[in-house]
């Protein structure tokens, strides 16, 4: 027997579970639970002979051999079920760590259990009716608010939309999603709401309220909901007297306030935003005390100035002039400074007095300019906290001083503070994606980041993976890309590993970066492990950068780069989806950060520089964002966009290798067509080099290479599993049609290497001798084929319009080129012929007569060749 349950006190996410796990497996038995709540009660009296709901006292005696166990962990025991019993969990709350082994657990988070059931639905595109539709819709209205709470998915939301689609009624939903209190339970909630405690804790309003429920035989959950939504605080606790001990029910309406993990210090259970427990052993005095006690440890600042702070401060002298002051500003951005003496902030020099001394020719020390104070923060101390400080200093920047050492150890901004209120900044240090990294990557690779940010754990240094990796992670996009970047010594590191496991470094310590060589290793316990890296994954070695800053001294020039911390070392990169970084030593491994907004515009699709320069710094970075807007269906954000357009004229001053880079990135892409289409588009190409042309004879060409590889017939090396030759065949294609002096013009402007070259003007002398191959015979073709690279070739027949001429080409490439004489010199110098080039042409002409039909056999071809001796002496 196969049976559905669900917890205690069931709400609407709990039965509507129940109903889609058993219209999922429909020989499977739905069973109610004991106690419901009371809204849940009211709809199964009007609607309950429509759900096949059964009463555990009516299961018989039947063996169960499977449970599925729905919108909850916890799992109450009902005879028939013993060790045989296969349990299968599925749930929306986190994963609870006691879980038994051999249970099947499914937890996604959405805000309702029930969206996952509805999911499964839509895949098995079953009819369902009316009430059906409505109590599924029920019970994702419930635990998402209405969707409105904020841990409300998209999934949530297409979920009820397709119940809405599929018959679920907003008017009987609306009847018992906001059930009227009955009478007791009304003056509970007024002596409750009158006893409410109001606390302020790390910036959040937290209600606490007392009352006695002795008397009441009613569930509470539904006064605890009123209660959230008439007194709307960031987290209620309630604390009734019952016949049973002391009720404390918790709800949340805050990321940063897990009830659940709050209520597991008396016993509780539930998830982050609602949760419960019964106290047996503790007065309602003494649970209200401790509670208070405990909020302060549990509840933490919805922010913390650490994870806004960038480390390693800029910091000035009081003797720093003001010229020194102002090349400091103009190359890292920062509109003030904190000036120090002894180590102790004295006072903040900012961007307006630095300009306005320098227009009155004032080359002024910082201690004469400087708004003088002393203003910090600790690393733990709250953004409301940091904001109140910023209001009253009027300080923009404020230095962050260890609390133990009082050293400086970081500045936050305004503009740091700004982007957090504005929610610009989604997931800086809260998400962890140790669980999708650990399920990505194969066991090997997730093994050797492990043993990688064990080492740097031991040397107690900051490790990051970044970049298109994490990006790519998220897009479920696998990749075994590593960019790792080291908030300290990255040439350490590598030492450290290679010490450890063998292998060899490379390093630049002017640069502070490092390469671990892998297949150098020497440690024959490692030997499998780092063949397997290195054959069967190919990674062959592993790049360490020390964590940077860098500015762009003018447009189009390489950077200048100093040490820095992890958050200026994102800052420096193209876009915000590539800013995301995940942290790897110790307990922090899988911790995403994500300083610039990048998680969100990942979501919502958006390519978009880190600032209003990022174009003028480095205009490579114009092809960058179109190749990245058409890999991953994209749109350039409007504003990027509009920088876009103002930088495309510094497309002419990059240098040749430049471009090309960018463009072999653009011609190994899957889409290559798409994004050369959309640069053609924004009229970017006639920049890089205008006798370029965009076409769609062009375009067409190129989304054929997209989505082909040549066949073997036509001899093409395919190292690197055909990238090279699809760049390369893409950059003859492009130019086959041109001039030779514009081919030249464009070789020279976008440095193409020698081999390319050669194979660019060989297909053009093709392509501009074209008429040659029109009826011409086998031997013709031949000899205008037979010494041109493959590649040319090919690139050649990809341009012809004319089928006859392709179909020429074709057989050169599957036939005619592989054919052979049986006749050679040892046959010739038999018949006298003395060795010299008399030989070669004797040979040519025999194989022309072979590809044009003179002879078919080894007889026919002795006779031919006295024909050609006799031709070849009249000619003397």
């Amino acid at each position: 027997m196969h049976i559905i349950l669900t917890h205690e006190q069931a709400d609407f996410d709990a039965l509507a579970s129940l109903l889609a796990a058993h219209l999922l497996h429909d020989s499977s038995i739905p069973v109610l639970p004991r106690r419901i709540n009371r809204n849940v009660k009211a709809f199964l009296t009007l609607y309950g002979m429509e759900i096949p709901f059964v009463d555990p006292r009516d299961l018989g005696i039947e063996r169960i051999e499977v449970v599925t166990l729905v919108d909850t962990q916890s799992l109450v025991s009902i005879k028939g079920m013993g060790k045989h019993t296969n349990v299968q969990v599925v749930d929306h709350h986190p994963v609870r760590e006691s879980l038994p082994d051999n249970w099947n657990v499914q937890s996604i988070e959405t805000g309702a259990t029930t969206t996952l059931f509805v999911e499964m639905l839509r895949e098995k595109d079953g009819t369902l009716s009316t009430i059906q539709a409505t109590l599924l819709l029920l019970g994702i209205y419930e635990d998402t608010g209405s969707l409105t709470y904020t841990r409300t998915t998209a999934r949530d939301l297409r979920a009820a939309a397709y119940l809405l689609e599929h018959g679920a009624d907003l008017q009987i939903a609306g009847n018992f999603i906001n059930l009227p209190l009955s009478q007791v339970q009304e003056e509970l909630f007024r002596l409750l709401t009158q006893s409410a405690e109001y606390h302020k804790i790390h910036g959040f309003t937290v209600i606490i309220a007392k009352g006695d429920a002795s008397h009441l035989d009613e569930e509470l959950s539904s006064i605890a909901h009123k209660m959230r939504d008439f007194l709307d605080p960031d987290a209620l606790f309630m604390l009734l007297k019952t016949g049973g001990g002391v009720q404390l029910i918790a709800r949340s309406m805050k990321d940063n306030i897990d009830v659940a993990d709050i209520l597991t210090h008396f016993g509780g259970g539930g998830h982050e935003r609602a949760a419960a427990c019964l106290i047996r052993d503790m007065s309602i005095d003494e649970v209200h005390e401790e509670l208070i006690q405990l909020l302060w440890s549990r509840i933490k600042p919805s922010v913390t100035v650490s994870e806004l702070m960038s480390v390693s401060p800029q910091l000035l002298l009081p003797d720093t002039t003001v010229e020194s002051a102002s090349e400091s500003m103009r190359r890292y951005g920062y509109e003030g400074y904190p000036v120090v003496e002894d180590g102790n902030v004295i006072g903040l020099l900012t961007r307006r007095a630095v300009d306005r001394a320098l227009a009155h020719k004032l080359n002024l020390p910082a201690e004469k300019l400087m708004e003088a104070g002393n203003f910090t923060v600790n690393p733990d101390d709250s953004i409301e906290y940091l904001q109140n400080l910023m209001t009253e200093s009027g300080w923009g920047q404020i230095p962050v001083v260890d609390p133990e050492t009082d050293e400086i150890i970081g500045i936050v901004t305004r503009t740091d503070l700004l982007k957090t209120l504005t929610k610009k900044t989604s997931h800086t240090g809260h998400k962890n994606l140790s669980s999708l990294l650990e399920s990505s990557l194969p066991a090997e690779c997730l093994e050797l980041l492990k043993i990688i940010a064990n080492e740097a754990f031991e040397q107690r240094t900051p490790l990051y993976i970044v970049g298109g990796f994490v990006r790519d992670l998220l897009m479920s996009r696998h990749s075994l890309d590593f960019d790792l970047v080291v908030e300290g010594d990255a040439i350490k590191l590598a030492k450290g590993l290679a010490e450890k496991f063998g292998g060899r470094v490379t390093s630049h310590g002017r640069f502070g970066t490092a390469k671990w060589l892998l297949k150098d290793q020497n440690s024959d316990r490692n030997v499998r492990f780092f063949e397997v890296i290195c054959k069967e994954l190919g990674l062959r070695f592993i790049d360490f950068v020390s964590a940077r800053k860098e500015f762009y001294t003018y447009p189009t020039a390489l950077p200048t780069v100093e040490r820095g911390s992890i958050k200026l070392d994102l800052h420096r990169r193209d876009f915000t989806i590539n800013t995301l970084a995940l942290r790897l030593d110790g307990l922090h491994f899988g911790e995403l950060h994500d300083y610039w907004g990048g998680y969100k515009d990942l979501q919502d699709g958006l390519v978009r520089v880190l600032h209003s320069l990022s174009f003028v710094d480095d205009p490579t970075r114009i092809l960058r964002a179109v190749r990245f807007e058409q890999r991953f269906n994209f749109k350039i954000e409007d504003r990027t966009l509009e920088l876009l357009r103002e930088a495309t004229a510094l497309l002419e001053r990059l240098s040749g290798d430049r471009i090309r880079h960018e463009l072999d990135s653009i011609f190994i892409e899957s889409n290559s067509f798409k994004i050369m289409m959309r640069l053609e588009g924004l009229n970017l190409l006639g920049a890089v080099e205008s006798s370029l042309i965009c076409d769609e004879w062009f375009l067409k060409r190129l989304r054929f290479l997209s989505s082909h590889q040549p066949e073997e017939f036509w001899g093409l090396d395919k190292q690197d599993n055909g990238i090279e030759i699809q760049k390369d065949l893409s950059y003859t294609v492009w130019m086959i049609r041109l001039m030779r002096e514009e081919i030249t013009g464009v070789m020279s402007r976008l440095r193409i290497p020698s081999y390319l070259e050669n194979v660019i003007l060989e297909a053009n002398h093709l392509w501009r001798n074209q008429s040659k191959f029109i009826n011409a015979s086998p031997s013709i073709i031949f000899e205008h084929l037979s010494d041109v690279p493959a590649i040319a070739v090919y690139g050649f027949f990809l341009s012809l319009n004319n089928e006859k001429i392709r179909e020429a080409v074709r057989n050169y490439a599957v036939n005619w080129q592989y054919i052979t004489l049986s006749t050679d010199g040892n046959d010739l110098k038999e018949l006298g012929i003395r060795p010299g080039p008399i030989y070669r042409k004797i040979l040519k002409r025999m194989k022309a007569g072979k590809l044009d039909g003179k002879f078919e056999n080894e007889e026919e071809e002795k006779e031919y060749l006295e024909k050609v001796l006799d031709t070849i002496e009249d000619e003397k």
